[in-house]
């Protein structure tokens, strides 16, 4: 399996080419911040222009790149310069009382590229400089280390939706199937507390028995077994921080094939990946989902939190083991 590394910026055209591949598609209408020369690496953060408030969004930016310890910048405006021009000369004032040093700020059209700190003519004409990213080593080298661009934002959205047609109709069949498997536990007299500990035994075979390739009934039944927070924290610990790509496509395809009622657990999943990848957009998007399918998903609240303080993904992660785990729980097999 591909492991992404990191893509390196010596030019205005690098960090062009370098966005789309670090947010995971082609921004526009945007303001793109990318932190570096810090203890965690590069961050990538993006806004929507117009901005309302120029300076409360330059502020927001700030405290995240501070507290985060970043120490350099670089500022990418896409869209027309009466939106870009406003938010980027914000950012600058607030980001450089901040201490923090911006070494660029471009506004990014179409196919020309415009420097907002050059006022030498011959460097940087009026009418732009033309760019053209997909002839540059820092695309080749994105491709080559697995990281993709969609045309948009919708589009990065759509790898998130849910199966329609037959697939759909399946799926829904196996839920049915899947429900009724459930409900016929609270026929056979059982005490709720005993219905709980039978889900959570069988979730945890579940999990136990994970492949890319499983059945409607398997990924309805999952989706099931996901209700129960123990499962649901029990899935969340076997992520793979280090190398969370395999965590990412399984968790999506998961997402998109799952009922909507039960979307809530595997987009949480989803996001965990993600946000430890570094993928910020598509950790919001499955979060939107997640809130979407149950807008009082306290997991997903609190991962949004997460993500919109901007806490790096190595502090996410879980040191508990499956014993240490169960024994939080108080459900250890004894």
């Amino acid at each position: 399996m591909k492991t992404k590394t990191p893509l390196v910026i010596r030019s205005p055209q690098d960090a062009i080419a370098a966005v789309p591949y670090l947010l995971g598609f082609h921004p526009a209408d945007s303001l793109v911040v990318i932190a570096y020369d810090g203890p965690h690496n590069t961050c990538a953060m993006r806004l929507d222009l117009p901005q309302p408030d120029a300076r409360a969004a330059a502020e927001r930016i700030a405290a995240l790149l501070t507290q985060n310890e970043f120490r350099q910048v670089l500022l990418l405006g896409y869209g027309t310069n009466d939106d870009v021009a406003p938010v980027v000369a914000a950012a600058w004032e607030v980001l450089t009382a901040h201490k923090l040093q911006i070494t660029e700020a471009l506004r990014v059209g179409k196919d020309r590229w415009w420097s907002l700190t050059c006022v030498d003519g011959d460097c940087c004409p009026p009418e732009g400089r033309p760019y053209d990213i997909s002839t540059t080593v820092v695309a080749a080298q994105a491709t080559l280390s697995g990281h993709v661009a969609l045309d948009n934002r919708a589009d990065l959205a759509r790898t998130l939706s849910p199966l329609e047609g037959e697939p759909r109709k399946a799926m829904r069949e196996a839920t049915d199937r899947a429900e009724e498997r459930f409900l016929s536990w609270t026929r056979e007299a059982l005490t709720p507390a005993e219905i709980q500990s039978r889900l959570v035994t069988s979730g945890l075979a579940a999990l136990s028995a994970l492949t890319p390739d499983l059945t409607d009934d398997e990924v309805a039944w999952l989706g099931v077994t996901l209700t129960s927070m123990r499962v649901r924290d029990e899935a969340w610990i076997r992520v793979d921080i280090d190398d969370p790509q395999r965590d990412i496509d399984f968790w999506r395809a998961i997402l998109r094939r799952i009922e909507e009622p039960y979307a809530a657990a595997p987009a949480c999943l989803l996001a965990i990946a993600a946000y430890a990848a570094g993928d910020g957009g598509l950790a919001n998007l499955a979060l939107d989902r997640a809130q979407d399918a149950d807008p009082t998903y306290s997991l997903a609240h609190l991962l949004r939190a997460v993500v919109d303080a901007g806490i790096p993904p190595s502090q996410m992660r879980l040191t508990m083991t499956p014993e240490t785990l169960a024994t939080a729980y108080e459900d250890k097999p004894r």
